[in-house]
């Protein structure tokens, strides 16, 4: 199914852009992490395009690589695998920093961009090759996942029984090369594929008005937060925001390009929201992108930034807002520099920037560890 999305993708965009396939070849089996402070996850959640692309947005994941577990084939590629006959699923293994982010902090992301409810693939994606399924490489993981895969279930989030297979990791063998960083190298094909998918408009309902109902089983206490981040009722806002913050954060709006507070800024720090104070940027991640507005290649935390379509003024874009107050922040797009590709685009109105030196004192430790 997939394979039809994207080629009936590919003739929507003939002249448009032209991209092209790389020869397939025998997928590899390829070890774990070999940094002593890296350790490594192991998640399939259908189509290994989308996992890795959601993984890879995370602060303490170095690398997110598209394989195949779980069936008996040696050396699979992906002609076989997509073919339903030789047991695998398309995984994403996921080579992460336990310092920065904990195993159960990725069992939360995971829980969040699947539908653990389907037992015959996910979304339009349909076969054992497209199942949800956690691949435990230690007796702790596989503790982890299962009191997760519990506290999901009562959490009653989903009102079907949680299927996610959880099962020991014997084999990961590499995807080919055309499929790694799918998302960044065809990020036409991803995008249009990922919406037709159903994948996003699944989670948006799923999650909407579920979101504290099931949080991680464990956190790491690098990763936790104390603060209780919340949004001011409207006469509140509008009291204490200027007009063009209140304009940008609850209308949509957009402020003029060069003529904004921190297009240009260069000081180290921390930008939070300017209605709710949550964390979002990292000055380290800011870059000069000739746009005039503030621009990142990611948030400090993927989690606390959601996506939204957003399909106004005659185009379809990725609306990004904050997840504790929903301001409206800007867009992200495909065309930012290393490592992850993306431009977040925000406007300066959405944000408070806390310089480095203050941030302990205004609360922020955790982000002012980001500085040591």
């Amino acid at each position: 199914m997939r394979s039809l999305i994207v080629g009936f993708a590919s003739l929507l965009i003939v002249g448009i852009v032209s991209q092209s396939w790389p020869a397939r070849s025998a997928a590899a089996e390829t070890p774990a992490a070999a940094d002593s402070d890296k350790a490594v996850a192991t998640f399939a959640g259908g189509c290994f395009w989308c996992v890795e692309a959601d993984f890879e947005k995370v602060q303490g994941v170095s690398d997110a690589i598209s394989g195949y577990a779980g069936g008996d084939e040696v050396n699979p590629t992906y002609k076989q695998v997509s073919s339903g006959r030789t047991g695998h699923a398309e995984v994403v293994q996921v080579i992460f920093d336990p310092a920065q982010v904990s195993y159960s902090a990725l069992l939360d992301i995971f829980w969040k961009h699947i539908d653990p409810t389907d037992g015959g693939g996910q979304f339009v994606d349909r076969g054992g090759q497209y199942r949800s399924a956690i691949y435990y490489h230690d007796e702790t993981q596989q503790q982890l996942a299962e009191k997760s895969k519990e506290q999901l279930a009562a959490s009653g989030v989903f009102d079907k029984p949680i299927v996610t297979e959880i099962s020991s990791l014997k084999k990961f063998y590499r995807a080919e090369e055309y499929h790694q960083d799918y998302y960044k190298n065809h990020s036409i094909r991803y995008r249009y594929y990922r919406y037709s998918s159903g994948r996003d408009q699944f989670l948006e309902k799923a999650w909407k008005n579920n979101e504290n109902r099931f949080e991680v089983s464990e956190m790491n206490p690098n990763t936790e937060t104390q603060v209780e981040y919340q949004k001011p009722d409207d006469v509140t806002l509008r009291s204490s925001l200027t007009q063009i913050q209140y304009r940008v954060t609850q209308k949509e709006g957009t402020e003029p390009a060069f003529r904004n507070e921190y297009w240009d800024n260069k000081a180290e720090g921390v930008y939070v929201d300017v209605v709710s104070g949550e964390p979002l940027f990292n000055s380290r991640d800011k870059f000069e992108s000739g746009t005039g507005w503030p621009s990142f290649t990611k948030p400090i935390d993927s989690e606390n930034v959601l996506e939204k379509q957003d399909r106004s003024f005659f185009t379809v874009r990725t609306e990004v807002r904050s997840k504790k107050a929903d301001s409206h922040l800007g867009h992200v797009f495909p065309d930012g520099p290393g490592p992850t590709g993306l431009r977040y685009c925000i406007n300066s109105a959405s944000l408070r920037f806390v310089p480095k030196e203050q941030l302990r004192a205004e609360g922020y430790e955790r982000e002012a560890d980001l500085f040591d």
